[in-house]
């Protein structure tokens, strides 16, 4: 049989009555792309719907929590006995965790009262002067000009709703 005659063959295979070739068959089921994995549910419906409840904790912090509670405190001075005996790991943590960085401090300095542009000048000197003297550090200082900049807008803001009341106010007066 020779290659002609064996395609041939396959192709009347294939032939239904009316001589057309017969289409296969595809079922909705294959079609259908398979679910993502890792992802069972449809976004939005899990088998869950309500969560995890507020306030729920994780089982394992719950028992350790359980396990240290007795010894929380002897544990804290066996870090310290640690860290003073020259322990670099428990020194280490002593600052970390005992002793947190500072955040932010208060600053006392005088500010002199700021009600227009002109007082926001002298509120600035009084920042630079308190800056050189050592008084606040550059990033405080930084900080304390923010505020006078942000306050400054603000007496801006109020002297344009003045004036535009005014003007609104005198053209209600004045007939057109």
């Amino acid at each position: 049989m020779t290659a002609l005659d064996l395609s041939t063959s396959v192709l009347q295979m294939f032939r239904d009555r009316e001589g057309t070739m017969k289409s296969q068959q595809i079922s909705d089921e294959a079609v259908q792309p398979a679910k993502a994995r890792g992802r069972p549910f449809e976004p939005g419906q899990s088998g869950n719907p309500s969560g995890r409840p507020k306030g729920a904790r994780n089982k394992t912090t719950i028992a350790v929590e359980a396990l240290l509670d007795n010894e929380a405190e002897a544990l804290t001075h066996k870090v310290i006995e640690l860290a003073l005996a020259g322990n670099m790991a428990a020194i280490r943590l002593c600052f970390e965790r005992l002793l947190p960085p500072r955040r932010d401090r208060g600053v006392a300095f005088d500010l002199p009262k700021i009600e227009s542009a002109a007082d926001a000048v002298a509120a600035s000197g009084a920042v630079l002067e308190s800056c050189a003297a050592g008084t606040l550090s550059p990033s405080e200082a930084v900080e304390v000009m923010r505020s006078i900049e942000t306050h400054l807008r603000a007496i801006e803001l109020r002297q344009i709703e003045t004036g535009m009341t005014a003007l609104e106010r005198s053209q209600k007066e004045t007939p057109p």
